[in-house]
């Protein structure tokens, strides 16, 4: 009874051996894993060690170079040249270290120009005692200098034939000058002559040189170099005919002004004097004054 319990049968048996040889594979693989990720990772590890080494000994060797290439030269001489053109050897008997030279070879090769002397206080590691010995030996050829120091362009011809300015005392008339003359006038420039001509060219003409107010930011102070001779050349408008639209061109008169005239015409007939405006809200005594010198019926 005892023995035939303990017993096992054929076929348990194999399916005993299959399990325990499942169980060495399993246990082997895992084993074989674990150790090619050792591996792996020691591998790793390595190439890593192997790029810092190398990443190291690279720049050792780039800043050895640099404290080699920036020793002085003992035998240095001074002389006159053009940075555009001189030779490695000519900078290098002017002192200059090798790093210098080499970065001053590779800007020329890259298409660099030295237009100026202080262009050159630009070369790495120059110092301001190394440049101000050499500035004055320093002469850039007129070939590569800026080209606008030696090419004057009509533009500029123009602005140097622009007449001395006003004295004290001298005047100009403001209804006739062009913008050559008032550019002439103390604190005028370009800007203030071009809108004083575009004003009065809008008005019709000037009829008070307190006009020059109207433009924005006028200078005050030049107002005292302007005369008018006449004012019979004003032009002026026939409110009776002119549209809307027309009547809006008119510094003095905007939109609701315009269209104010244009209903009045239409409700009472052709207006006949100025004191006509004074049926429109629009026209208090101060805009009446200020537009009668420019207005017919």
């Amino acid at each position: 009874m005892r023995s035939s319990f303990f017993r096992i049968h054929h076929n348990d048996r194999q399916i005993l051996a299959a399990l325990l040889l499942l169980g060495t594979i399993t246990l082997g693989l895992l084993t074989f894993s674990d150790n090619d990720s050792d591996r792996i990772i020691a591998e790793q590890s390595n190439a890593h060690d192997s790029i810092l080494h190398k990443r190291h000994t690279k720049e050792k060797r780039y800043y050895d170079d640099i404290d080699n290439s920036y020793s002085h030269n003992s035998n240095k001489k001074l002389f006159n040249f053009d940075p555009n053109t001189a030779t490695a050897q000519e900078l290098q008997l002017l002192g200059l270290r090798q790093g210098q030279i080499r970065a001053i070879m590779k800007y020329r090769q890259n298409g660099g120009l030295y237009m100026k002397k202080e262009d050159f206080a630009r070369v790495p590691g120059l110092s301001l005692k190394d440049y101000n010995e050499l500035s004055s030996y320093i002469h850039i050829a007129d070939d590569y200098q800026q080209a606008s120091l030696h090419i004057r362009t009509k533009s500029d011809s123009l602005q140097h034939a622009i007449p001395q300015k006003l004295r004290e005392g001298e005047t100009i008339d403001l209804a006739t000058a062009d913008t050559s003359l008032l550019k002439r006038v103390p604190g005028i420039g370009s800007h203030f002559a071009r809108k004083i001509a575009e004003h009065r060219r809008r008005l019709g003409g000037f009829v008070s040189i307190d006009q020059l107010n109207d433009i924005e930011l006028f200078p005050e102070e030049a107002k005292r170099f302007f005369t008018l001779s006449s004012t019979t050349g004003v032009a002026r408008l026939n409110i009776n005919k002119l549209s809307l639209a027309e009547l809006r061109q008119h510094p003095y008169i905007n939109y609701y002004q315009a269209r104010a005239i244009t209903e009045l015409r239409r409700k009472n007939g052709p207006l006949k004097s100025i004191d006509d405006l004074r049926l429109s809200p629009y026209f208090p005594d101060d805009v009446r004054q200020q537009l009668a010198p420019y207005l017919t019926f």
